[in-house]
């Protein structure tokens, strides 16, 4: 005789798998691994550097015959080591733009606001990923820079003393002032959603239309350009015997109260394209 059996199955067994509460610290782990991944990181980060080192090499070793032939208080040595800042501003400012435009341009933007649906703090998360790429740049431009100044600057008698507080404001400024123009730029590129309109806004505002309005000998436009963010933030990076090292616009506006004005113009881009991220479809 056959005996058959019965086998009662038990309840279903569920596969646990660890799921991870999304901060904010893996969303800027996330953002870091995807931007240092990107080869065009590297290469518009590289390219302000050399351009910015090799600018203030060029312009010290321009200014210190005539330095020494004709000594002149109001030239000042790390306005020269810092002179390639123009130079930089391009690089930096075209990358923040395009850490943020790009991805909108591959479509990858729906796939990081997926993981993050409340889509503020990945605009967050990727602009400090940026701000801090572009002051790490800014950093060893600046380092590079005095270094390869610093003979021509001896030589012409002027050289960087960060002893004096003026030298020193100027050579910790450049880095300050340089990511906050690639915030400034970020955030005009989550407006604008579009590498090439966002590239051309920024640079048309920051160089081509300050430098324009400075131009024009009209002191009321005079005054109220020196407001704009480039000429205000840029009187942290000068001396006060000199124009803004970017527009060349003269200002009254202390050195910190520039910067903070500069700031408030890319805090508050940021906070018009953060309020419009939450409301545009992606």
């Amino acid at each position: 005789m056959t005996t058959l059996t019965t086998t009662v199955a038990g309840p279903p067994t569920r596969s646990r798998v660890a799921v991870h509460p999304l901060t904010f610290r893996r969303l800027v782990a996330a953002e870091w691994i995807k931007l240092r991944s990107l080869r065009s990181t590297w290469w518009t980060l590289g390219v302000g550097v050399v351009l910015g080192v090799a600018f203030a090499g060029m312009q010290s070793a321009s200014i210190s015959a005539l330095a020494r032939e004709y000594p002149d208080p109001e030239r000042v040595g790390s306005v020269y080591a810092t002179a390639g800042i123009p130079l930089a501003m391009l690089a930096f400012c075209t990358f923040g733009v395009l850490t943020i435009s790009g991805e909108y341009g591959t479509g990858q933007i729906r796939s990081t606001l997926a993981a993050a649906p409340t889509r503020v703090p990945a605009l967050l998360a990727k602009l400090l990923v940026t701000v801090l790429a572009v002051l790490a740049a800014s950093v060893v431009m600046v380092a590079a820079g005095w270094a390869v100044a610093a003979p021509s600057l001896a030589h012409g008698r002027m050289p960087v003393d960060l002893g004096d507080p003026d030298d020193l404001r100027i050579m910790l400024g450049v880095p300050l002032f340089l990511a906050t123009a690639a915030a400034l730029a970020f955030a005009i590129g989550a407006l604008v959603r579009s590498s090439a309109a966002g590239i051309t806004v920024v640079l048309g505002l920051m160089l081509v239309v300050e430098n324009g309005l400075g131009m024009i000998p009209w002191q009321p436009l005079q005054a109220a350009t020196a407001y704009l963010p480039t000429s205000a933030g840029a009187r942290l990076v000068t001396h006060d015997h000199l124009g803004s090292v970017i527009t060349g616009i003269t200002s009254d506006l202390p050195p910190w109260t520039g910067y903070g004005v500069m700031l408030a113009w890319a805090l508050g881009a940021l906070a018009v394209a953060a309020v419009l991220l939450r409301r545009r479809d992606a």
